[in-house]
C-alpha cells in the first residue's frame, strides 16, 4: 500500500488586499508530519499554488494511486463561493477554493471541479481531505486581533468590470446558511464515498470560520494547530472518530468559536488514522 499526499498552503493573494499568515506554516507542518509517517508528499506554497498547478497536482496524486492506497490532500488558504451554473446547489452558489492567482489571472476552483477530479480515481483508493479554510460569512479586517477568518469575499477577487455587473445585494444579502465546505460536496453521496473522509476546520453556514491565528508565537490555522497537537498524542491504531473527538475538546474554545467537522461513512471513520 502506498501513501501519497499533497499539501497546499497559500498566504499570498496578489491584488486582493487579503493576505493570510499561517497557511504556509500549516502546509509545511502537514508535510513534515506526513513525511514522518511514510507518505510521499508534494507541497505547493504561495506562487506555486496557481489554479493550473493545483488542478494538475490534485489530478497527478489521484491518478498515481491504485487500489489499497491512501491519498491525503490538505488545503490551507482562503475559501469563497461563486454562482452555481448547473443548478445543483439549492442556495444558488458553488463553494470554492482560492488559488494564489485567483485575482491575477486564475479563478476559484469550485466543488464541481474537485468532484470530477476525485471521482476519476481507481476503485479502492482511500481519500482524506483536510480543509482549513472558510466557505461562508464576512471578513473581519481588524488587524489588531490575533485571528481572522480564512474567507475571501467575491468582491475582492472579481475583476472591477465584473463587479459592476453584479447587483449590490447579490453578495451582501445572499442566504449562505446552506453553503457547505467545498470538500464536503465532493465526497458526499458518491459511489466511492465509503472510502472518503473530510476533516474540515469549521461548520457550514453563515458566520462559520476557520481562523488564521497566532498560537504560541507561531502563525497557524487554529484547526491545523489543534489537529496536529492531538495527532501527536494519539495511541497507535486510534480511529478518525477518536482524533476528531479529541480535537472537539479544544475547538471551539477560547477566542476560536469554529466547530470542526468529520464527514464520512462509519466504516471510514473507524479506520486507524493515516494508516
Amino acid at each position: 500500500m502506498a501513501k501519497l499526499a499533497l499539501c497546499i498552503g497559500i498566504n499570498d493573494y496578489p491584488g486582493t488586499d487579503s493576505d493570510l499568515f499561517g497557511c504556509v506554516n500549516d502546509a509545511r507542518r502537514w508535510t513534515d508530519e506526513l513525511t514522518r509517517r511514510g507518505f510521499a508528499v508534494t507541497t505547493l506554497l504561495n506562487e506555486q499554488a496557481t489554479r493550473s498547478a493545483m488542478l494538475s497536482a490534485i489530478a497527478a496524486v489521484i491518478h498515481q494511486a491504485v487500489a489499497g492506497d491512501l491519498v491525503v490532500i490538505t488545503y490551507s488558504g482562503h475559501g469563497t463561493y461563486v454562482f452555481d451554473t448547473d443548478a445543483d446547489e439549492p442556495d444558488g452558489f458553488d463553494e470554492a477554493l482560492c488559488p494564489h492567482d485567483v485575482r491575477t489571472g486564475g479563478r476559484p476552483i469550485v466543488d464541481d471541479e474537485l468532484h470530477r477530479l476525485f471521482a476519476a480515481r481507481a476503485d479502492g483508493v482511500r481519500l482524506l481531505l483536510v480543509a482549513d479554510s472558510c466557505h461562508s460569512g464576512t471578513v473581519n479586517r481588524d488587524a489588531t486581533g490575533t485571528a481572522r477568518p480564512r474567507y475571501l469575499p467575491p468582491a475582492r477577487w472579481l475583476a472591477p468590470a465584473v463587479r459592476q455587473k453584479v447587483k449590490p445585494r447579490t453578495f451582501a444579502q445572499a442566504d449562505l446558511r446552506k453553503i457547505a465546505p467545498a470538500m464536503e460536496k465532493a465526497v458526499a453521496g458518491e459511489p466511492k464515498a465509503e472510502d472518503d473522509l473530510l476533516l474540515a476546520g469549521c461548520n457550514e453556514g453563515r458566520n462559520c470560520f476557520s481562523a488564521d491565528a497566532v498560537i504560541d508565537g507561531q502563525a497557524t490555522g487554529a484547526y491545523t494547530h489543534f489537529a496536529l497537537q492531538v495527532l501527536a498524542t494519539l495511541p497507535a491504531g486510534a480511529s478518525y472518530d477518536e482524533w476528531h473527538r479529541q480535537i472537539g475538546t479544544l475547538l471551539p474554545g477560547g477566542e476560536f468559536d469554529q466547530e470542526p467537522q468529520l464527514k464520512g461513512s462509519a466504516a471510514a471513520r473507524a479506520r486507524p488514522v493515516l494508516d
